[in-house]
């Protein structure tokens, strides 16, 4: 068969275009459609995640459900199953700039989830390969590898431990535990030297791709190198002299033609940009390769990590020759000879403690803030480029690499964020030039989460920042200052600011850990000065109570007014009032999440704010915020962190913008 290469080059190119606006509009008007239902579903389990509390399985019927259950999970892949609860759209982040859950369960065609209340087996698998993929994993499940077993042969690395997983990102080593090309190119030489018949050779290869696709629950990373696979096969079984890169081309918006959401996934972006880069290069050795593959990933890793490290080309032509040529083979004699389970267990124990060790050096490690379209656009241009050798263009390039990497020096405007910490308190605020206070940690019992690792720095990291340079802590309840330990143990922090009254035992155990690491502290103090910028502390007198000893906080930005209550009561509000002339508030954080305790009509009517902003968890069990003080706060525009998610002001010279980042 022949094909009219210049017909066919017009369909591939008129597909690339009708995939590209497809995409740009659903970019542009995704609105999240609400929907919660109370039922059952009924469908075939095509997915199992097992974590350290819980199991994720993913149901398909007409659609695909994303289900929870914390009780032990009684059922195997194939099983046809009858699942009921509450039936709910997947979540939106509620912080700016992080992993939008939501979007992610699109990218793989999810879109409910549920938490299991009750399920009954309808009718037990019959599926040869679904038969074959469940004893695969029941016997990993026997070995003391078993989580980095998972991650090289079904692509599953949810038993890897979470830490674990922070240092691969940290390091840039993260696509080594992803099965990609890498991982299906040993395969395929094994089987290319073990057949010699070329047709048959063929039949088996094609054949083994699917059963991979099948096996690892059609893993985004590995979709791409099948498909690209594919097209390199015919593009030579029909001799269509199209470029490698330009095959990449089309798979990518073919793939993205069928689901959109795919822009939203960062093993699909990383493993196509990264491999178009590579595929570029016209003398490919290891060193060069590992350097473009760095450059190509610094947008990236802005977009989804916010951080970068400069040492990752170093780390990466070590430890991909060390997990290419000794830890994936191994892992599959292992999975075959179980008698090696504690040898391969050791290598992995070594392979994590030189990453521990190398995780400790922090000083090549920067913020990136989340760029803009428009420049992960010229970036990417002027490294093609430069690839190319245009020489010219290299200090343009370089430029556009510094204000991806130090965007820092070029934050100008103020911004004032509310953050979604639950139910509890944080707030960021970026002065000029990055200088950066925060306001409380939040805090969740919950020790498989960490508000300080999974939001607070994440979020400053996106705008560039990695350094606070004053935290205050307004007192010393949990849920304001519960993430204090775990915020100075990852991030830099100039100093600290304590309330007044007595230490309770959570901010002695702060107090300690500060000394430790040499960290300034200071209690009690009536001003804040940051460059121009001044920060009072109305102090009153001193109570019997925590809350009433919290540090209220007001802040002046160019006739701007904020109010930081933190947990004060009616009482401390009064005497706030005696002592201070306060009126015409533009911006109140209101005091102890919305309790009757706080804000009083006197108070309110007497500050008269513009804007109501309450820091409160979903369904929290204190009932917060009261109906009283909502009716209280009527006459200002109120914002609330369960419903609104993050609120963002951004302040500048023509007045302030603001936004939310509903859930």
């Amino acid at each position: 068969m022949k094909f009219d290469k210049k017909k066919l080059s017009i369909v591939l190119i008129l597909i690339c275009v009708i995939s590209l606006i497809k995409t740009f509009y659903l970019l542009i008007n995704d609105e999240k459609e609400e929907f919660i239902k109370d039922g059952c579903i009924k469908g075939k389990i095509v997915n199992v995640i097992k974590y350290d509390n819980r199991y994720v399985y993913d149901i398909k019927n007409n659609y695909k459900y994303r289900v929870t259950t914390y009780d032990n999970f009684k059922y195997y892949l194939g099983d046809k199953v009858k699942v009921c609860g509450s039936i709910k759209t997947s979540k939106n982040n509620s912080v700016f700039n992080l992993f939008n859950y939501r979007k992610y369960l699109l990218s793989l065609n999810i879109k409910y989830v549920l938490v299991e209340e009750k399920s009954l087996l309808i009718s037990k698998n019959k599926n040869i390969l679904y038969r074959i993929k469940n004893d695969f994993i029941k016997h990993i499940d026997n070995y003391k590898s078993s989580g980095y077993l998972k991650a090289f042969i079904i692509a599953d690395q949810s038993m890897i431990e979470k830490d674990y997983k922070e240092w691969y990102k940290n390091l840039g080593i993260s696509h080594l535990f992803a099965i990609s090309g890498m991982h299906i190119n040993f395969f395929l030489l094994v089987l290319n030297k073990l057949i010699k018949n070329k047709k048959l050779k063929e039949k088996v290869m094609f054949i083994f791709l699917l059963f991979m696709l099948f096996l690892t629950n059609y893993a985004i990373s590995l979709i791409r190198c099948v498909f690209f696979l594919l097209a390199c096969f015919l593009n030579k079984r029909y001799s269509l002299n199209y470029k490698k890169n330009y095959l990449l081309i089309f798979v990518f918006f073919i793939l993205l033609l069928f689901n959109p959401y795919l822009v939203y996934n960062i093993g699909f972006i990383f493993s196509f940009t990264i491999t178009f880069f590579i595929l570029s290069i016209k003398r490919k050795n290891l060193v060069y390769t590992s350097l473009i593959s760095f450059l190509s990933s610094v947008p990236i890793l802005a977009l989804y990590y916010f951080k970068v490290n400069l040492l990752t080309i170093i780390y990466n032509l070590i430890y991909i020759p060390v997990v290419t040529i000794i830890i994936f083979p191994f892992s599959l004699l292992t999975f075959m000879f179980k008698f090696l389970d504690n040898s391969f267990y050791n290598l992995i124990k070594l392979f994590n403690y030189t990453i521990s060790f190398l995780n400790k050096i922090k000083v090549f490690s920067f913020a990136i803030s989340k760029p803009n379209i428009f420049m992960i656009i010229l970036y990417y241009a002027f490294l093609y480029l430069f690839i190319n050798k245009n020489r010219k263009y290299i200090m343009l390039y370089l430029l556009v690499l510094v204000i991806n990497v130090n965007s820092r020096l070029f934050i100008f405007n103020q911004t004032i964020t509310y953050l979604d910490v639950g139910q509890g308190d944080s707030s960021v605020i970026i002065l000029p030039h990055g200088k950066t206070v925060l306001i409380d940690t939040g805090g969740l019992f919950n020790s498989n989460y960490s508000l300080a690792k999974d939001k607070i720095i994440p979020y400053l990291n996106s705008k560039g920042i990695n350094r606070i340079d004053v935290l205050i802590l307004t007192h010393g309840d949990y849920d304001h200052m519960g993430e204090s330990v775990n915020l100075i143990n990852n991030i830099r922090v100039s100093k600290v600011i304590l309330n007044c009254g007595n230490f309770n035992n959570l901010e002695n155990k702060l107090i300690k850990a500060l000394e430790n690491k040499k960290i300034k502290y200071y209690s009690c103090i009536d001003n804040l000065n940051i460059d121009k910028y001044k920060f009072q502390f109305l102090n009153t007198s001193l109570y019997d109570n925590e809350n009433d000893n919290s540090s209220v906080i007001y802040f002046n930005y160019k006739n701007l007014k904020f109010l930081f209550m933190a947990d004060a009561s009616i009482k401390r509000e009064n005497d706030i009032l005696d002592m201070y002339n306060l009126n015409d508030i533009d911006f109140l954080k209101v005091g102890h999440h919305g309790s009757n305790t706080s804000s009083s009509k006197k108070f309110i009517d007497s500050i008269n704010p513009k804007y109501s902003l309450i820091s409160v968890g979903e369904n929290n069990r204190y009932g917060h915020p009261k109906e009283e003080v909502l009716d209280i706060l009527k006459d200002s525009k109120i914002y609330r962190t369960d419903k609104d998610g993050s609120i963002e002001i951004r302040l500048n010279k023509n007045g302030y913008k603001i936004k939310n980042c509903k859930p």
